[in-house]
């Protein structure tokens, strides 16, 4: 395709050249996590920083890794992917936040996606609805292993990819409230664990480009126990999704180079 940037050797989108990245990028979707989450780095460096995409650059274990912001929702996280994969990355962490769907996933958990629920459009660009949206499992045991080394309370399975918030927060506001309050009640009767906005894009590009996602999320709330009157405080320190992510590329690293020596 003809690059549209004015630069021909970086990305349009996130505006980064070949070499700029490492092959392990963690993507979380606010801008202004990438500064925070780049402090867990060695030697940092700002890469780019254009429209949603903030990328930082610096070493784990003497590897180059990186961190690239989404902006919200698939179409910028698939956009995210497919430019950073050019530039040499194939390994995919998203980090972010998520609303808890089953009452015993609390405010302040974290959350580790398996798979999602493609309750969004993007993917559908992809891959037919048939084809399911899953985690790497190599990423998914990382992050397992580095939740229950850092002793943090978790949870594992089926999350919910929407393209709407509002559409989950007020969905009897909308025309299509019957739809959207009757797939709610069955995605929690299938025991799905929380709702978030691009888990399912980026599975379903990875499976496109033959790279490997995970995913895992800080539990902001949990309009559930909110519904049955249960304690529900709101969390906003995403300090233990980050770590999760940080920890298990050390354990990707690691298993990366006992694999190709």
């Amino acid at each position: 395709m003809k690059n549209y940037s004015e630069d021909a050797d970086r990305q349009y989108h996130i505006q980064v050249a070949k070499g700029e990245v490492g092959r392990y990028v963690i993507m979380p979707g606010d801008p202004k996590r990438c500064e925070k989450i780049a402090q867990y780095f060695d030697n940092p460096v700002q890469i780019a920083d254009n429209r949603e995409y903030i990328t930082y650059t610096g070493t784990l274990d003497g590897v180059k890794v990186s961190v690239t912001s989404t902006g919200i929702g698939g179409p910028s996280a698939a956009i995210a992917m497919e430019e950073l994969y050019r530039c040499g990355s194939d390994t995919f962490i998203r980090i972010g936040t998520c609303g808890g769907m089953q009452t015993e996933v609390k405010s302040g958990d974290v959350v580790i996606a398996t798979g999602a629920i493609r309750m969004e459009g993007t993917s559908r660009e992809y891959a037919p609805i048939e084809f399911p949206a899953v985690a790497n499992l190599s990423v998914t045991n990382a992050l397992v292993d580095a939740a229950k080394k850092e002793g943090y309370p978790f949870h594992a399975g089926v999350v919910q990819s929407k393209d709407s918030f509002y559409g989950q927060h007020e969905p009897e506001t909308k025309p299509v409230s019957y739809e959207l309050m009757n797939k709610w009640e069955a995605w929690k009767k299938l025991g799905c664990l929380a709702s978030e906005m691009e888990s399912a894009a980026m599975f379903i590009v990875a499976g496109y480009l033959r790279v490997r996602a995970g995913a895992c999320f800080l539990v902001v709330a949990n309009q559930e126990r909110e519904k049955l009157g249960l304690e529900n405080p709101v969390v906003h320190n995403t300090d233990m999704a980050i770590q999760t992510a940080v920890e298990a590329i050390h354990t990707l690293i690691w298993q990366d180079s006992k694999i190709e020596k």
